[in-house]
């Protein structure tokens, strides 16, 4: 079974501690939940997991199937099996969402795999109907002028898509009306209901 070990975690940005002295474990199919007000290091946890390099660790670890990942770059964190879902998505002018994703497919796989593209955009296209996200966004630029609720959408399209050992969910409910959470609830459950991937959502409410 994998696990998500954080271990007496301390973490700050400058000379600033936020996180002092956390421990959490999270194992496959679990779901954890941290809830509190806005402030209280909430999302440096989520960075500090991700490999955000604003963030320096003081003290503790954070460990995956019993490897610390605290000395490794955020692209492989992921590769190992981490997912973050940010509370705020960046917009990425002049990619689109299709090649966006496909790339994060192909990083994903092992090297000299290649990604065949049929299978690809089928279950792409397959995804993106359980989203109730419209088939021409693949055209567009990635979150550039999306709305709360679509740009929330495509951080779970990329999470079914890339089915993460361990997904991080950071503040995914803000800012969505009752019709686009309901969505992003469902595709949230849908990936859990597989029993192979452990959750730590975070919230303010």
């Amino acid at each position: 079974m994998a696990s998500l070990v954080i271990q007496d975690l301390h973490a700050s940005i400058g000379d600033k501690p936020i996180v002092k002295g956390l421990s959490l474990t999270i194992n496959s199919g679990e779901v954890h939940a941290i809830m509190g007000p806005n402030g209280t290091g909430k999302s440096t946890l989520a960075k500090v997991i991700a490999g955000h390099p604003d963030y320096t660790v003081t003290g503790g670890d954070v460990l995956l199937d019993g490897v610390s990942i605290l000395g490794q770059e955020a692209d492989e964190r992921a590769r190992a099996g981490l997912f973050l879902a940010f509370q705020y998505p960046s917009e990425i002018p002049g990619v689109s969402i299709a090649n966006f994703l496909r790339a994060a497919v192909q990083a994903r796989m092992a090297e000299g795999e290649e990604l065949d593209a049929v299978e690809y955009y089928e279950h792409l296209y397959k995804k993106m109907d359980s989203l109730k996200i419209d088939r021409k966004f693949t055209s567009r630029a990635v979150n550039e002028g999306f709305s709360g609720g679509e740009k929330k959408r495509h951080e779970i399209l990329q999470m079914q898509l890339l089915n993460p050992k361990f997904a991080v969910l950071d503040e995914t409910d803000s800012g969505l009306d009752v019709d686009a959470l309901k969505v992003v609830s469902e595709g949230v459950n849908a990936l859990q209901e597989r029993g192979n991937v452990g959750t730590l959502l975070i919230t303010h409410y």
